[in-house]
C-alpha cells in the first residue's frame, strides 16, 4: 500500500484501519443507510395508512346514510274487537310499540298487545242515554287527541295518555282516557235551538298555543268553531275553562273534511267536490275566506288530506293515486299566505284511501285501494318503498312514534297486518343534501343548513352547500391577502435581502406560525371586527395609499444622491420602508373619519345598508385578514426555501449575460422555483380550508350562500366543531356531520393530488434550466 504524505512526513501503514475494521465500518454505514431508507419509507407508509384509516372510519360512520329503506310484513293476527264487532274508526300504537289501540264506531276503545293482538283492556266512551256516535275527528297523531260527534248535536273531546310505571324495575304501560274539556259532551257554535240534532259530516280538534279548537262541519255546508282556553288555579288546583263560539261563512256544499293548524290561524275546509276553502281565523269574530283551491286536476277526486307533523303543510291523496304536498306561502313577501303546490310524490297504482303522518318527522305512510302501502318523505321529496299488504283497500293505518312499526287494516278484513320498518335516515337523499329544497315556512327552494330548533315539529335542514361554499369563501379571501404578500416577501427575502437581515426576518415570520389560532380568532372577533366596523374607510384608503406610498418612496429613493443611497448597505433597503409603512398607516387612520364624512354621510356602515349591502360585524373580510395572517408564514417559508435554493450558477449566468437582477428573477428564478412556489400556495390553501378556530370566532357562523365580503359564513370544519358535541350519537344529524368531514377530507385530497400533478409537470418542464 502506498504511503500517504502528511505535514510530518510519511504516515506509516500501521496507522490505517485494518481490513477487518474497514469491513465493520462499511457494514455500519450500510446498516445506517438501510435504517434511514426503511425508516423514512415506513413513516411515509404509516402516514398513508393513517389517512386511509381516517377515511375508512368516516366512511363507516357515514355508511348508514346509504342503507336502503326496509319495509317488511312481519306477521298478522285477528282484529281485536269488542263484543259489538263494530267498524274501526281509528288505530293507534304507543311510542314503545307495545300497546295498540282500536277506536270502534260503538264507542269502545280496545287496547291490545301490539305484537300479538291479545286484548289487554277495553273502555267505552261515556255517552248520554240514547245517544249514538255519528262522527269522529282527530288532531295530529302525536297529540293523541280525538273528538266524537254525537247524534244529539254535541261533541265529546278526549285524549289517550299512556302512564309509565316501573314496579320491580320492569316497565309497565297503562293506557288511560282523559277529557281535557270535561267528561260532559259540549256543543259547538251558537244555535237558536241548543237541542237541535246536527249531523256532523266533518270534525276536528286541535291543541294550539291559544288553547283547544273544536271545529265541526255539516252536510248543509255550515262550519262552526269553538275556542276553549283553560287555566289552573294555583291555590285550589281547579281548572277553569273559557270558550268562544263563532261561525264561518257557509260553503253551500257538504263539508267532507276540516283541518285547523296548531297556530290556530288557518282553517281548511274540503267540500264534497274536493275543493279546499282556506279561511283566516285570526280574527275570531270575523273569519275571512282567503281563497278556494282545486287540489287535484280536473276529473280527479280528493280522497284524503292530512297535515304533516307541525301542521304547516298538507298532504293530499287523489283518486288517481297521486300524492301532493301543499303549503302556505307568502305572496311577494306580503302578509297574505296562500296555498301553493310545492312537490309531488311517486303515484300509487290505485286511489289513495288513507294517509298517516309520522309523529316527529316529515314523512308519511299512505294506503290505496289495491292494498298497497307506500312510504314517502316530504323534505327529500322521495318515495321510499311500496309494499302490497292486503288484498283489499287499505282502511286504516297507524305508525309508531319511533317509525319502526305500522298497523294496517284492510276493508272488510278481520285481521291486522303488522309491518316492520327500518327507515332511520329518509331525508339524506342526494337532492336533499346538495340540491335546493323547498322547506316549510319558506317562500321558495333554497340551500339551508339549520339542524335544530326549539320546535318539536321542526324540519331539519341539512344542505351541505352553504357549508361547502363557506369553506371556499373563507379560504379564498384568506388566500387573496396572504398569497401576494407571502410570495413577494419570499422572493425579496431569498434573492434581494442581505444575509444578516434574512437571518432576522425569516425566523421571525416562521415564528408567527406558532401563534395559536384560537388567539388570532379571539383578537379578530373581539377587537378587530368592532374596530373595522367603526372605521371602514381605513380599508379603502389603505388599498390606495399603501401601494402608491411605497412606490412613491421607491421612486424618491432612486432619485436621491448616490452618496446617500450608498450609505445604506445592499440588501438593507427594506429596513427603510418600516417607518414609511408606519407613517402611511397613521395617515390612513387619520383620514378615515374625514373620508367618512365627505363620501359616506358620516357612516360608511349605514351607507352600505342604504344601498342594499348587508354588513355583518364578523364577516368574510375579518376572516380573510385574520386567517391570511395565519397562512402567510406557511406560504412564505416554503416559497422562500424554493427561491433561495435556485442554483447559483443559473442566476450568476443570467447576470453575466447582462440581465438585471429583476430580469433574472422573472426569467430564471421564478421559473425554476415555480414548483416549490406552487406547492407553497396549495399547502397554504389546504391550511385555510381546514382552519377551524379563526372561522368559528370571527365569521359570525352564518350558513349562507354568497361570496359577499361583508357577510359571514360557516365552514365545514367550524360546523363540525360546533355541532358534533351537541348531537345525538347515531342520529341523522350525527351521520351528516361525519359526511361533511368526509367531504372535507375528499376535497383536500383531490386538491392536493391536483396540486402535486401540476407541481410535477412544472418541475419536469423547467428541469432543463
Amino acid at each position: 500500500m502506498s504511503a500517504i504524505p502528511t505535514d510530518g512526513g510519511v504516515l506509516r501503514e500501521s496507522l490505517l484501519p485494518s481490513a477487518e475494521k474497514r469491513e465493520k465500518l462499511r457494514k455500519t454505514r450500510m446498516f445506517r443507510d438501510a435504517l434511514s431508507r426503511y425508516g423514512v419509507g415506513s413513516g411515509g407508509i404509516g402516514v398513508i395508512f393513517a389517512l386511509a384509516l381516517i377515511f375508512l372510519y368516516l366512511f363507516y360512520e357515514t355508511l348508514p346514510l346509504l342503507k336502503p329503506v326496509s319495509v317488511e310484513q312481519a306477521y298478522s293476527y285477528a282484529l281485536p274487537v269488542d263484543e259489538t264487532a263494530s267498524p274501526t274508526l281509528h288505530l293507534t300504537v304507543d311510542r314503545f310499540e307495545e300497546i295498540g289501540g282500536r277506536f270502534a264506531e260503538s264507542g269502545a276503545i280496545t287496547f291490545f298487545q301490539a305484537s300479538t293482538g291479545r286484548i289487554l283492556s277495553s273502555v267505552r266512551v261515556p255517552l248520554p242515554e240514547g245517544v249514538t256516535i255519528t262522527g269522529f275527528g282527530r288532531s295530529e297523531t302525536r297529540k293523541s287527541l280525538f273528538v266524537y260527534g254525537l247524534s244529539d248535536g254535541s261533541v265529546l273531546p278526549l285524549k289517550v295518555d299512556y302512564d309509565l310505571t316501573y314496579p320491580a324495575g320492569v316497565r309497565v304501560i297503562t293506557p288511560r282516557l282523559s277529557y281535557p274539556l270535561g267528561e260532559q259532551p259540549i256543543r259547538v257554535g251558537e244555535r237558536e235551538n241548543d237541542d237541535e240534532a246536527v249531523d256532523y259530516s266533518a270534525l276536528t280538534i286541535v291543541e294550539g298555543r291559544g288553547g283547544y279548537v273544536v271545529a265541526a262541519g255539516t252536510r248543509e255546508g255550515e262550519i262552526a268553531m269553538a275556542l276553549f282556553s283553560t287555566s289552573t288555579s294555583m291555590l285550589s288546583g281547579t281548572v277553569e275553562i273559557r270558550r268562544q263560539d263563532f261561525r264561518l261563512p257557509a260553503l253551500g256544499k257538504p263539508v267532507r273534511q276540516l283541518l285547523v293548524n296548531e297556530s290556530l290561524r288557518n282553517l281548511f275546509a274540503i267540500d264534497e267536490d274536493g275543493v279546499l276553502h282556506h279561511f283566516d281565523i285570526v280574527n275570531r269574530g270575523n273569519p275571512v275566506l282567503v281563497e278556494t283551491v282545486a287540489l287535484t286536476r280536473p276529473g280527479v277526486d280528493v280522497r284524503v288530506a292530512e297535515f304533516l307533523v307541525g301542521s304547516r303543510s298538507l298532504i293530499v291523496g287523489g283518486s288517481d293515486g297521486s300524492l301532493t304536498q301543499w303549503m302556505l306561502v307568502r305572496e311577494d313577501g306580503g302578509n297574505v299566505q296562500r296555498l301553493a303546490l310545492i312537490r309531488e310524490f311517486r303515484r300509487h297504482d290505485a286511489a289513495i284511501t288513507f294517509i298517516e303522518p309520522e309523529h316527529s318527522r316529515k314523512g308519511f305512510i299512505a294506503g290505496d285501494e289495491s292494498g298497497t302501502v307506500g312510504l314517502h318523505y316530504a323534505t327529500s321529496s322521495v318515495t321510499l318503498k311500496f309494499l302490497k299488504v292486503v288484498d283489499a283497500p287499505v282502511e286504516r293505518l297507524a305508525i309508531s312514534a319511533i317509525n319502526s312499526m305500522a298497523l294496517v287494516e284492510g276493508r272488510g278484513t278481520a285481521s291486522l297486518q303488522v309491518l316492520r320498518i327500518d327507515n332511520p335516515h329518509p331525508q339524506t337523499s342526494l337532492s336533499g343534501l346538495w340540491g335546493k329544497v323547498w322547506y316549510e315556512g319558506r317562500d321558495g327552494p333554497a340551500y339551508i343548513w339549520q339542524s335544530s330548533s326549539a320546535d318539536d315539529a321542526f324540519e331539519s335542514k341539512l344542505s351541505l352547500v352553504p357549508l361547502s361554499i363557506g369553506t371556499l369563501k373563507a379560504a379564498l379571501f384568506a388566500m387573496l391577502l396572504s398569497t401576494p404578500l407571502a410570495i413577494a416577501g419570499a422572493i425579496y427575502t431569498a434573492y434581494f435581502m442581505s444575509a444578516p437581515m434574512r437571518k432576522l426576518v425569516k425566523p421571525s415570520i416562521e415564528l408567527m406560525e406558532a401563534l395559536p389560532t384560537v388567539i388570532l380568532g379571539f383578537l379578530a372577533g373581539i377587537w378587530l371586527a368592532p374596530y373595522i366596523e367603526n372605521n371602514l374607510p381605513i380599508l379603502l384608503i389603505g388599498l390606495v395609499i399603501f401601494p402608491l406610498g411605497i412606490l412613491a418612496w421607491g421612486f424618491a429613493w432612486s432619485r436621491m444622491p448616490a452618496s446617500l443611497r450608498n450609505s445604506v448597505a445592499g440588501g438593507w433597503e427594506a429596513a427603510m420602508l418600516i417607518p414609511v409603512v408606519i407613517v402611511l398607516g397613521w395617515i390612513a387612520v387619520t383620514l378615515s373619519p374625514w373620508a367618512e364624512l365627505a363620501f359616506f354621510d358620516g357612516s360608511m356602515r349605514q351607507w352600505l345598508t342604504s344601498v342594499g349591502i348587508t354588513y355583518d360585524q364578523r364577516n368574510a373580510l375579518i376572516v380573510g385578514l385574520a386567517m391570511g395572517f395565519a397562512v402567510i408564514p406557511t406560504i412564505f417559508s416554503i416559497a422562500e426555501d424554493a427561491v433561495f435554493n435556485v442554483p447559483k450558477h443559473l442566476t450568476q449566468g443570467s447576470l453575466a449575460l447582462g440581465a438585471t437582477p429583476w430580469q433574472t428573477v422573472v426569467g430564471v428564478v421564478l421559473l425554476t422555483a415555480s414548483p416549490g412556489i406552487f406547492s407553497a400556495v396549495m399547502i397554504g390553501f389546504g391550511r385555510a380550508v381546514g382552519e377551524t378556530m379563526i372561522v368559528l370566532m370571527a365569521s359570525g357562523n352564518s350558513p349562507i350562500v354568497n361570496f359577499s365580503i361583508f357577510e359571514g359564513m360557516r365552514t365545514l370544519a367550524a360546523n363540525i366543531a360546533v355541532e358534533l358535541p351537541e348531537t345525538a350519537v347515531g342520529s341523522t344529524h350525527f351521520r351528516v356531520l361525519f359526511l361533511s368531514a368526509l367531504v372535507l377530507l375528499a376535497f383536500t385530497f383531490v386538491l392536493n393530488t391536483a396540486a402535486e400533478v401540476v407541481r410535477q409537470r412544472l418541475r419536469k418542464r423547467y428541469a432543463s434550466l
